[in-house]
């Protein structure tokens, strides 16, 4: 989302942290998309500065804290984070002074009595040349990053280089190109300036459903025959934020605007898809990104995008063009869901298109307290119920691991048995009609400290991982659950995930028993909980992936595999991105968590992090 400052705006992107106690009456708390002040330093190739964050402090009552999702707590804004940098090595980025910087703090959701974190006290601030003679930055000309213009890096000429994925593919799941990596593990990754272009179709009209947006950047990723185009934004800002968003659309007026409806306190629009109406027909994207550049730079994410999906004949039955996993039906419902005028007309274009050809099942969650037969509609209870009539029982599947990879952890409670290995466990193990309930392996994957250090970003990939202290220290259990990540067979082990998915694979990790992508980090906002004695359960936002069950491919599990870089047209396997088995943390290891003390040693740009 866009923050203002004398400085110019920026991009901040989802938090979901789920542990903040809200201020009291009277006391100060402070907006999540609240300002954030951040003057400029000198050169990268001068002597060395420290980058000091403090967050904007803006009173606000209780009652507005509480009917609103996006609001900081307050604990967070003593403890100011600092950055040392090296000029030796800070001047390897483009050689141009920033216009203005700030953290992206990507896609969480929250619980009961949580406050969702931006964390703005992990905002860099420097020292002011001139304030005085600063002009407003223009919104269209701000630097659409967490870390300021000279942050990036120019990406090679083929980068951009549009490919088409092959006509053969199996499972149609693709991972995001990555700046800095060698050209090897771009080949058959995609840019959303790919996703935009002419060779998948003629380009009518779009929606755009995300959590966070840089109007401007987005718009330039279309080609210039498709930059007017309409397009449609869903999102869940409300009132500041949203007021900021609309003002970043205002030289677009080909962009409008739909607000989903969050009427649950702490809930989050989530999702990310498109919807893309060609001249040609219609295709649906789900993935793992946010509109925003950051998202697209250096960080490891994914996306399903299914065939072009032809008009059917005129005068079709209602029931036409529906596929064997009830994409179709279950893609109507969604949209349905968000009771929402804008969205009318897609539904109808939708319904006049043949998607049949679709192999995977939508797993939806939308806010909303759901009894009877609706309990198996959204959330975990939905891909229970897809695992239950659509696996089948494997001998010895209590030796076969359940994986979860995410971004944001979200508070479960002070044990497992509330939550992770209660009702989420039950879901994540079932397989097909098996009456048992196994405890096999749970492997989380979650990037440590160290993998943060290393990555490509530095210490700034961390703020698309918020995963709080607060909520840290009330699980601490949880963190024997934890793996690295590590992803050399994707060549992404330095560019932190922010794809999320979850799988069941076996012993020897060469067979997925099922595979999931989707928005939904690991929280019970995303996924549900149950309530009223498990009469009924509650989901706070919106989140939207696809899942993939051998069955639909008319095989009994998927081979996974072992080398998806470069891309092969003669493999059959599944392009898991990560390496398998995951690798535990050593007793060195700790999970990436904000606000706390880390070793004095630079990232790979030459910067410490150091909390005050």
């Amino acid at each position: 989302m866009s923050l203002d400052s004398h400085h110019g705006k920026w991009t901040i992107s989802s938090s979901d942290d789920e542990d903040e106690l809200l201020p009291p009456s009277g006391t100060t708390g402070a907006s999540s998309r609240q300002t954030a002040e951040i003057s400029h330093s000198s050169p990268p190739s001068a002597s060395p500065v420290t980058l000091k964050a403090e967050a904007a402090r803006t009173p606000v009552s209780s009652r507005s804290v509480g009917s609103e999702a996006r609001r900081t707590a307050t604990k967070n804004q003593i403890n100011p984070v600092r950055y040392k940098t090296s000029p030796s090595l800070a001047g390897k980025r483009k050689n141009e002074v920033s216009e203005g910087t700030g953290w992206a703090l990507s896609d969480s959701d929250e619980d009961d009595g949580a406050v969702k974190q931006n964390n703005q006290a992990n905002l860099p601030k420097r020292a002011p040349l001139k304030p005085e003679t600063k002009k407003l930055k223009a919104e269209s000309e701000r630097p659409p990053s967490p870390h300021g213009r000279q942050y990036y890096i120019d990406e090679p000429e083929d980068f951009f280089e549009s490919c088409t994925p092959r006509l053969d593919d199996t499972y149609r799941f693709y991972l995001n190109k990555v700046t800095g990596l060698d050209r090897e593990y771009n080949s058959g990754a995609l840019h959303i300036r790919d996703l935009l272009s002419p060779l998948f179709g003629t380009l009518k009209e779009s929606v755009q459903f995300n959590y966070c947006f840089d109007i401007a950047w987005m718009v330039k990723q279309f080609p210039p025959e498709f930059r007017d185009r309409p397009v449609l934004i869903i999102h869940g800002d409300k009132r500041e934020a949203k007021a900021r968003l609309l003002q970043q659309a205002q030289p677009f007026p080909h962009v409008r605007f739909c607000q989903a409806k969050l009427d649950i306190a702490f809930g989050t629009h989530h999702t990310k898809m498109m919807l893309l109406w060609y001249e040609e027909g219609f295709r649906v994207i789900i993935l793992t990104s946010n509109l925003i550049r950051a998202d697209w730079y250096q960080k490891t994410q994914g996306m399903w995008m299914s065939p072009l999906f032809p008009r059917l004949p005129e005068g079709s039955r209602p029931s036409a063009g529906e596929s064997p996993t009830f994409f179709k039906r279950d893609l109507l419902e969604y949209l349905a869901s968000y009771r929402a005028p804008e969205l009318e007309e897609w539904i109808q274009r939708i319904k006049e298109h043949d998607l049949s050809e679709t192999r995977v099942y939508l797993v939806a969650s939308t806010p909303g307290r759901y009894v009877g037969p609706d309990m198996e509609r959204w959330g975990h209870l939905r891909l229970r119920k897809l695992l239950h009539e659509h696996t089948n029982p494997i001998p010895g599947e209590e030796r076969w691991p359940v994986i979860g990879q995410f971004s944001s952890i979200g508070s479960m409670g002070a044990d497992k048995t509330k939550w992770l290995a209660g009702e989420f466990q039950r879901t994540l193990t079932t397989l097909g009609k098996s009456s048992l309930h196994p405890s096999p392996p749970i492997h989380l994957l979650y990037p440590s400290v160290e993998d943060v250090r290393l990555s490509l970003e530095g210490f700034p990939a961390g703020g698309s991982l918020p995963y709080s202290i607060q909520t840290a220290q009330k699980q601490l259990w949880l963190h024997s659950y934890f793996h690295r990540w590590k992803a050399d067979r994707s060549g992404r082990s330095h560019a932190m995930p922010h794809i999320k998915t979850y799988m069941r694979v076996s012993p020897d990790f060469t067979q997925l028993a099922w595979f999931l992508i989707t928005s939904a980090n690991l929280s019970k906002a995303a996924w549900g909980a149950l309530e009223k004695n498990n009469s009924q359960v509650m989901v706070r936002s919106y989140e939207l992936g696809v899942l993939y069950v051998p069955s639909a491919f008319d095989m009994k599990t998927f081979p996974i595999d072992e080398t998806p870089f470069p891309v092969s047209s003669s493999t059959s396997g599944f392009p898991v991105p990560f390496d398998l088995p995951p690798t535990s943390y050593s007793p060195k290891d700790q999970p990436w968590i904000w606000n706390i003390s880390y070793s004095q040693e630079p990232d790979t740009h030459g910067n410490i992090w150091v909390p005050s």
